[in-house]
């Protein structure tokens, strides 16, 4: 599992809107990355709106948000429409970064336990390493807690 100082695994996803996401070509920027249980999910969407309601400002201190899920390019591109999201959405079908950043794991809902996305958030320095991270995140006020961060970066 990766740690704060460490060098953040790179990855290269596919995006929505048929982009592609490479995090080596935003050496020299901040970059958040958080990862997501499941598109159109209640507290999935309210992380979205949150993180893209401060886009704005997250650019204003030189930082690119990236959320990532293992949903696909088509599912992002529907998510991102009914929600009117600009910020960028990452596909990882495969979970290689999902599995990478220690974002996958044992969760319990209603008494079972199955494996899934724990919902995790990165704040990747200029230099490439990882400068906080956020684990078993609670989404009220997480966007402003990361924007803070970043800023103070």
């Amino acid at each position: 599992m990766v740690q704060e100082g460490d060098k953040a695994p790179d990855f290269c996803l596919p995006a929505a809107g048929g982009t592609e996401v490479r995090l080596s070509d935003m050496t020299g920027k901040k970059v958040v990355v958080y990862f997501y249980p499941k598109d159109d999910t209640s507290g999935c969407t309210k992380e979205a709106i949150a993180f893209n309601a401060l886009r704005n400002e997250f650019e204003a201190a030189d930082t690119h948000v990236v959320g990532i899920s293992a949903d696909s390019v088509a599912r992002h591109d529907r998510f991102r429409a009914k929600h009117d999201l600009a910020i960028t959405l990452a596909s990882d079908e495969d979970r290689k970064a999902i599995e990478a950043y220690g974002a996958w794991g044992e969760k319990t809902m209603y008494g079972r336990k199955f494996m899934g996305i724990l919902r995790s958030t990165f704040l990747i320095g200029r230099d490439g390493r990882i400068a906080r991270i956020w684990r078993n995140v609670k989404v009220d006020g997480h966007a402003d807690e990361v924007l803070a961060a970043a800023r103070a970066l």
